[in-house]
């Protein structure tokens, strides 16, 4: 008789056993650095498929991991030893979880035999990172490792994605096991119910002037194409939250680029007129609904895997939950298509508003300028990982996607200094597309050891660095509200000898007409390349004087 009976399991480390269940989850890269506490792992991933890019950051580790998630849909994995090692994880943690992109952070610990005294490095760190993810957990003992991070990835990656932490002693990692990896099973999204697609449906072929929001759940979901259809279909012009640029492409007639800035902007006059709102995949923490919906009379239709948020500007007269894409399908079917393009004189306005200074050559760079000139060096499906400072609003307003994931923008935490790792795990995750990292000069000097980390992974990318030697949005924020700045201002290095001292290339911009095709070069040079480029932010002030001109009468 054959022998029916399950292989048993090998005799492993924790360790080893840990890094089997990476591998059973598909990692792989994990992005960290070394540490004493976090040794028999590291020892374990020298037979191991996966790839450990090694750092000089747990930060910087943490937002390529981050990124990585978010343009991949699969949780990116950063690890560090305890201690400070751990706590240098939280921004890029954080900033993944409110950005609801799937990530494991794995931290070393301390014994177990030390944690419930005072002792060297020792913090709470379960207690620590269950406020910014979803899941937190110590590995207590060797048999429940598989069980942990399987949790772990499934939490992650479920809708709404965000962060997932654990905690992994040091005893507990060299102990010996007989255990294997669980099979990975994938949520399932389940379709909303007729009656509420129905119900959609009829709200909407009543509507007089309906407008889409679509939100960065559209991407997630994989929905981009369905929404488009969607409101081609129905006639429904789009806006985007910054996360979710590119899901309406931005030459499509029925785009009305972006929206998110506080100030009335040219999309905002869209939603003034519109009676009935829908929502899509859409995020609160980015963009609240206060700011589109203040009077509180909007019709709005919420569909989402997840169901909406409580909040007193956002009440849904419809929640339509479940696979965005077969919801948008439904109704599409189910309503009454509208027989003309509404607001085409603002979306003309809008397109006439991004093209306004495509050919201006004044120095230093008009930040519209520099966007533009991006934006014509690079293909639909290239990416532009956005820092976090003025440029970021600058590239939220004006940098016209054309698919989803192109321009990568931190919106829900928001924080500084994302863009070079960012752009080390984008090139890693696309290796076959251009990636740029915009960013400011103080972002870029948050990580910029991380070039080294790009040269090592042979990591072609180009840094585009915004030089105003201060922090630029700080002091648009000053000016807007005591028409001053306040210690704002910095010294930077030579960019272009710093480049040099990685290895890698440098370029300095000293005229308008030399950004296009020092991009283009840059590309070309198959390197790590920055260019230095100073921007003009006496922009920042004029937008606002014209956005509150705007506010006071009409586009």
């Amino acid at each position: 008789m054959p022998n029916d009976r399950p292989k048993q399991a090998l005799t492993l480390s924790a360790a080893e056993l840990l890094v089997k269940c990476l591998e059973n989850e598909g990692v792989q890269y994990i992005f960290g650095i070394p540490g004493e506490e976090n040794i028999d792992v590291m020892d374990a991933l020298l037979g191991s498929s996966i790839k450990f890019v090694t750092c000089h950051h747990e930060q910087g580790a943490a937002f390529m991991a981050d990124v990585y998630g978010r343009l991949t849909g699969r949780a990116g994995v950063c690890m560090s030893t305890l201690g400070p090692g751990a706590t240098n994880l939280i921004t890029g943690v954080a900033d993944a979880n409110m950005d609801r992109a799937p990530i494991v952070a794995i931290a070393g610990q301390g014994a177990t035999t030390r944690l419930h005294k005072e002792s060297h490095q020792i913090l709470d760190l379960v207690n620590m990172f269950q406020p910014i993810t979803k899941y937190s957990a110590q590995v207590v003992a060797p048999e429940i490792v598989p069980e942990v991070v399987r949790k772990a990835f499934k939490v992650a990656q479920t809708e709404k994605p965000g962060g997932a932490f654990i905690d992994f002693p040091e005893n507990i990692a060299e102990m010996k096991v007989e255990k294997k990896p669980i099979p990975v099973q994938t949520a399932y999204t389940p379709v909303a119910p007729d009656a509420k697609i129905e119900y959609a449906a009829k709200l909407i072929s009543s509507a007089k002037n309906p407008i889409i929001l679509a939100g960065n759940g559209v991407i997630r979901q994989g929905a981009a194409d369905s929404l488009v259809t969607f409101a081609q279909m129905l006639k429904i012009p789009v806006a985007n939250t910054f996360m979710a640029k590119g899901v309406m492409p931005f030459t499509n007639e029925l785009s009305l680029g972006t929206i998110g800035l506080k100030a009335r902007d040219l999309p905002w006059f869209a939603f003034e007129k519109a009676d009935v709102v829908i929502c899509i995949g859409y995020d609160m923490v980015e963009y609240h609904p206060d700011m589109w919906n203040p009077g509180n009379d909007k019709t709005i239709i919420h569909i989402d895997a997840s169901p909406a948020e409580v909040d007193a500007n956002y009440i849904v007269a419809v929640g339509v939950l479940g696979d965005i894409g077969h919801a948008l399908r439904g109704i599409a079917l189910k309503a009454k298509p509208r027989t003309n393009l509404g607001f085409r004189e603002i979306r003309e306005t809008i397109v006439a508003d991004r093209a306004e200074h495509s050919k201006d050559t004044e120095f230093p760079v008009k930040p519209q300028k520099i966007v533009w000139d991006v934006r014509e060096c690079l293909g639909p499906e290239d990416i532009a990982i956005s820092d976090v400072g003025a440029h970021k609003m600058w590239m939220s307003r004006m940098y016209r996607a054309e698919r989803p994931n192109t321009c990568i923008i931190s919106n829900g935490f928001a924080a500084m200094g994302i863009a070079v790792p960012g752009a080390i795990a984008a090139k890693l995750a696309y290796p076959d597309k251009k990636v740029i990292a915009v960013t400011g000069d103080a972002g870029f000097m948050m990580n910029s050891q991380e070039i080294e980390t790009a040269m090592r992974m042979k990591t072609p990318i180009v840094i585009l660095i915004w030089n105003d030697s201060e922090y630029g949005l700080i002091t648009w924020h000053q000016l807007r509200h005591f028409g001053r700045p306040a210690y704002i201002d910095f010294k930077n290095p030579d960019f272009v000898k710093y480049a040099e001292s990685f290895g890698a290339k440098g370029y300095r911009i000293e005229k308008t007409e030399d950004l296009v095709p020092t991009i283009k070069k840059a590309f070309a040079d198959n390197t790590v390349v920055i260019i230095d480029c100073p921007v003009d932010y006496r922009e920042n002030m004029k937008l606002t004087e014209r956005l509150k001109k705007l506010g006071e009468g009409k586009p």
